[in-house]
């Protein structure tokens, strides 16, 4: 397998970030579910869902294209094509009674579905 260069990224800072509950739920998951070496978390976008983008959040290898970045010890690789979408995002977990799982706070979604995984820019 070709090894990837790992290149310097444009912003200074993440251009996303994780609350504390996303941060503890990450960190475990990594511990749980044994994430290869070299893996990082990849957050991006992808066409589809019922407002025209879904994110894209999980374990994956650094690709030519990525940015790298790092947040309270968790790599996160994105998409350098992303980053217009994504700029400012905030993600969270919740663990509560009706809803579990991460959500997403987007300020560069002009529009969002009921689910909250599908956005329009």
């Amino acid at each position: 397998m070709k090894e990837v260069k790992e290149k310097e990224s444009k912003f200074a800072v993440s251009p996303i970030s994780l609350t504390a509950g996303a941060i503890d739920e990450i960190k475990l998951l990594i511990q749980e579910k044994e994430i290869p070496e070299g893996h990082a978390l990849r957050i991006g976008v992808k066409g589809g869902g019922c407002s025209g983008l879904s994110y894209i959040l999980g374990f994956d290898q650094q690709s030519e294209e990525d940015e790298v970045f790092e947040v309270e010890g968790i790599r996160i690789v994105m998409n350098r094509a992303h980053g217009m979408y994504l700029l400012g995002m905030e993600v969270d977990f919740v663990n509560g009674l009706n809803n579990r799982g991460f959500t997403f706070n987007n300020p560069n979604a002009s529009d969002t579905c009921g689910c909250g995984t599908s956005f329009s820019a």
